[in-house]
């Protein structure tokens, strides 16, 4: 009789210590998978909450910079890489990576101007990458790399123009801002292994290195623009 009540207490502190397990490791899972699920929840998004964001297009330097910051972002809700304003066909990495196709990486920005404004995109933008260097950012050199603003109506291109004249106004870089500004040409997404590349690959030299800085000045810049549940690595 005491055998059978110790077994069953043995049983039962079982079941309880793997449920308990369960519990945790899905709990660890979810908050691993937080960074991730918030940059992929636009693919079930509705055509009406789709019609409800405007676009904006940003290039500074490698896009998976650019793409990064603005993940981070409250209000934005897709964050796209890829090319654009060069004069080829469907341009692939290879071939932009050479400099001769006339495209430059960015990134292509789905947004909710009820929680976030374009003057707020410009000035993530312009904090988060130097626009005074001509077809450079860093150790990434080439056209590439430009620093562009791609405006898709009248208003982006006044705003950015307006935006870009303050701070040469005001000197805000010790050197002229060259960051070109122009109207939307065809946009092209970069290959698959190019998209969400920072949440994927944080541990990589180039994540840690170039990329994590900018997230770092973000997060101390734009605190209460940030959304909640993402995780830096």
């Amino acid at each position: 009789m005491k055998n059978n009540t110790m077994n069953t207490i043995i049983t039962g502190a079982r079941r309880f210590l793997v449920f308990v397990l369960l519990v945790a490791s899905s709990s660890c899972a979810q908050d691993r998978q937080t960074g991730k699920d918030t940059m992929t929840k636009d693919k079930n998004m509705t055509r009406k909450e789709m019609k409800s964001l405007s676009t904006a297009t940003f290039g500074g330097g490698c896009f998976w910079c650019v793409e990064a910051v603005f993940q981070q972002l409250e209000g934005v809700e897709r964050v796209v890489s890829g090319y654009e304003g060069g004069h080829v066909d469907q341009p692939r990495y290879k071939d932009v990576c050479t400099g001769t196709t006339g495209h430059a990486e960015v990134c292509q920005i789905a947004f909710d101007p009820q929680r976030i404004s374009y003057i707020d995109l410009l000035e993530a933008f312009f904090s988060t990458h130097d626009p005074t260097t001509l077809n450079r950012q860093g150790n990434d050199t080439g056209t590439q790399y430009r620093s562009v603003i791609f405006y898709h109506s009248s208003e982006q291109k006044y705003l950015a123009e307006r935006y870009k004249k303050q701070l040469d106004e005001s000197r805000t870089f010790r050197n002229p801002i060259v960051t070109e500004i122009s109207q939307a040409a065809k946009f092209f997404e970069a290959e698959e292994y190019h998209q969400n590349y920072y949440f994927e690959n944080g541990q990589q030299p180039y994540c840690q290195f170039v990329i994590r800085p900018k997230l770092d000045k973000l997060t101390k810049q734009f605190k209460a623009k940030l959304k909640t549940g993402i995780i830096l690595k």
